[in-house]
């Protein structure tokens, strides 16, 4: 059993940056790829990103590639998020997921709370 706490959400002005992390409980972390999803009120859930269980693979959706990275740290049992070059159209509710570094939600078994981002124009 994994259990995920998101944080580091908050509010940033277009164009700033924010690094979301994810802290996990459970000796075997380092088993599990990760991902990052949102969802922005009255939308659905979408993929943003997802790394390996060694970080060496990574993936992310169109419309962050090349302004989000995605990363981890076994050791600390921590997921991380770096995002730069925020538009109005990033806010969201950020989730974690852990067992899968697929784009389908349904994949995932384990989920955070999540952390609320809101870039303001």
């Amino acid at each position: 059993q994994v259990q995920l706490v998101e944080s580091g959400g908050g509010l940033v002005q277009a164009g700033g940056s924010l690094r979301l992390s994810c802290a996990a409980s459970g000796r075997t972390f380092g088993n599990y790829a990760m991902g990052w999803f949102r969802q922005a009120p009255g939308k659905e859930r979408e993929f943003v990103a997802a790394i390996n269980w060694s970080g060496g693979s990574t993936n992310y959706a169109t419309s962050v590639k090349g302004r989000f990275t995605i990363s981890r740290d076994n050791p600390k049992n921590t997921v991380y998020l770096q995002m730069n070059s925020l538009t109005p159209e990033d806010t969201a509710l950020y989730y974690c997921a852990g067992g899968a570094s697929s784009s389908w939600s349904g994949a995932y078994a384990y989920w955070g709370q999540g952390t609320q981002v809101t870039v303001s124009s």
